[in-house]
């Protein structure tokens, strides 16, 4: 954040270009389990942190598996009481087909 705004919290240069505006909570599930992270923001809303992609809920390795339980054949539902059982959050049958629709359009293009 230091960086994105080009001064320390309460620093003022004439390079600064934003104003920090606190931290807002953002629940990520990982293969193990969901944590919760305070992500720093700005006030045009501008500063994205190079860890998550906006809007971002769910760890990239853990849609990776999804997707290849779908591919192996595993059923949507079937995803879904996996998921539950590992990670503790549900991922519903319409989650879990769109991100199948997802790779096949990648798989095409």
């Amino acid at each position: 954040m230091t960086e994105h705004l080009k001064a320390t919290p309460g620093e003022q240069t004439d390079d600064r270009r934003r104003q920090r505006n606190g931290t807002y909570e953002r629940k990520l599930t990982t293969r193990a389990h969901a944590i919760e992270l305070e992500v720093p923001r700005d006030r045009e809303g501008t500063f994205q942190t190079a860890l998550l992609q906006r809007y971002q809920r769910s760890e990239k390795a853990l849609v990776l598996t999804l997707m290849q339980m779908v591919v192996q054949g595993v059923s949507t539902r079937r995803v879904k009481d996996i998921t539950t059982e590992l990670c503790g959050r549900e991922f519903s049958s319409s989650t879990v087909s769109r991100l199948a629709g997802e790779l096949d359009e990648q798989v095409q293009a």
